[in-house]
């Protein structure tokens, strides 16, 4: 990569697009546990996942190469929004009171707004490559399914989305610009599944979950033949196409601190968007180049990290999915309603999840009115406004400089923009939040 500094504005430093993906997993001594066959407990193989991904992710999904190129479709798309700026974040740090250097890497420039864009037009690009017209999804706060709808519209392929039931009555503007983009979407649970009539049964009056989405979005794709099934999340395809993420700070934060960082902050939900920053800073670590420490900040409404247990475990409510080794609250666990919808999963991607056990994550548990509470105060003093999910990094990392005086360079992963949460904004402000 090449990177320049702008001596106009000294605080953004830009470099080129990643030419490929970073693998973390092939640079680890012990190997990520693998998927499990639902039905016969062995490891999941090429065979078993042909019926929801096509041919490259799967690849993908088990390579141990720790790079692998990234198609010139996938980053002539890339360049629309990348590279996403890393910012210096000086009045932020002015209104802490701190020494420390904080910077954010922030993926809200994307076309959708989040970094759910990165893999989504990769999954889009690799299911086109195998024909496949029809893709199923699950969605939370509705950035992903957003990103995916765009992504197909790129690649002539349909989009069908189940949305949390919380999450798509608290966010309509996320539904609209799903549909904006040519994609369906619907409340889950919904009637429309043997998976959704089941879980309706069973509790009619639902806020529903990520799990219960999975489950019938998976349905539809594993009983149609032209139908796909696309995850925003969690698997390791995904979390290596968001390394694009953290190999850009890596080199963008080169040009300004040449010794690295010393804490890197990401929300977590499913993993990938921490993961796909905090990877190849772990690559810098491992290599014995920098020595940074890196925080997984999750709500305290859903902490698999913190409170789960590490285990095997569906990552859906109905069981159809491959069994994962990850921190769990179990498949049946049902998240508060909270604002911060991309992070009510009730597992941690299998990558993550490993790195915490060899302990080079940790994670912290936020609650949602001090995660509001920051992203406002981030908002008056940098403009952006932050996604309720990234809210919950920039608390933990002004938690930390007020607990740490010391001189120190802070990167915080600022997922996307909360332009359309803004009604969540307005709870808080309003002192209605939970």
């Amino acid at each position: 990569m090449t990177t320049h500094v702008d001596a106009t504005s000294p605080d953004l430093i830009t470099v080129d697009v990643p030419t490929h993906w970073y693998n973390l997993a092939a640079e680890l001594d012990e190997a990520i546990p693998p998927h499990l066959h639902p039905g016969t407990k062995e490891p999941v193989g090429p065979d078993d996942l042909a019926a929801l991904f096509p041919a490259g992710l799967i690849a993908q999904e088990v390579s141990t190469e720790p790079y692998i190129e990234i198609p010139e479709p996938v980053r002539e798309i890339y360049r629309m929004w990348r590279p996403s700026p890393l910012i210096r974040a000086r009045r932020f740090e002015e209104s802490l009171n701190t020494g420390a250097r904080i910077y954010v890497k922030y993926e809200g420039v994307s076309p959708v707004g989040s970094h759910k864009t990165n893999s989504a037009v990769a999954q889009a690009y690799y299911n086109s490559v195998d024909g496949v017209r029809k893709l199923t999804t699950e969605t939370g706060a509705g950035q992903w399914g957003s990103a995916l709808a765009f992504a197909g519209a790129q690649f002539g392929i349909d989009v069908e989305v189940w949305q949390v039931r919380a999450s798509y009555d608290s966010k309509p503007y996320r539904g609209y610009l799903m549909r904006t983009y040519g994609g369906t979407v619907h409340p889950s649970p919904s009637d429309l599944t043997e998976a959704g009539r089941a879980m309706l049964a069973k509790d009619p009056n639902t806020t529903g979950s990520l799990g219960m989405a999975v489950s019938e979005a998976v349905e539809v794709a594993a009983t149609h033949d032209d139908t796909r099934y696309a995850l925003g999340s969690v698997l390791n395809h995904v979390v290596l196409h968001q390394s694009v993420i953290g190999q850009e700070a890596v080199e963008q934060l080169a040009g300004v601190e040449p010794g690295g960082a010393d804490v890197v902050f990401g929300c977590a939900g499913g993993g990938s968007n921490l993961a796909g920053l905090s990877f190849p800073f772990l690559r810098e670590k491992l290599a014995g180049r920098s020595n940074p420490r890196i925080v997984a900040a999750e709500p305290a409404a859903c902490p698999s990290i913190t409170q789960g247990e590490y285990r095997y475990d569906h990552g859906d409510v109905a069981g159809l999915t491959p069994l994962l080794k990850m921190h769990t609250l179990g498949m049946d666990f049902v998240p508060d309603p909270i604002h911060a919808g991309g992070l009510r999963y009730h597992g941690m991607a299998p990558a993550l999840s490993h790195t915490v056990e060899l302990g080079l994550v940790q994670g912290i548990a936020i609650a949602q009115r001090k995660a509001f509470e920051a992203g406002v105060q981030f908002a008056r003093t940098q403009g952006i406004v932050p996604a309720p999910e990234s809210t919950h990094a920039i608390a933990a990392a002004a938690a930390h400089v007020a607990d740490d005086p010391t001189e120190q360079v802070i990167v915080i992963g600022l997922s996307g923009h909360g332009q359309l949460d803004l009604p969540a904004y307005a709870e808080f402000l309003d002192g209605m939040m939970a």
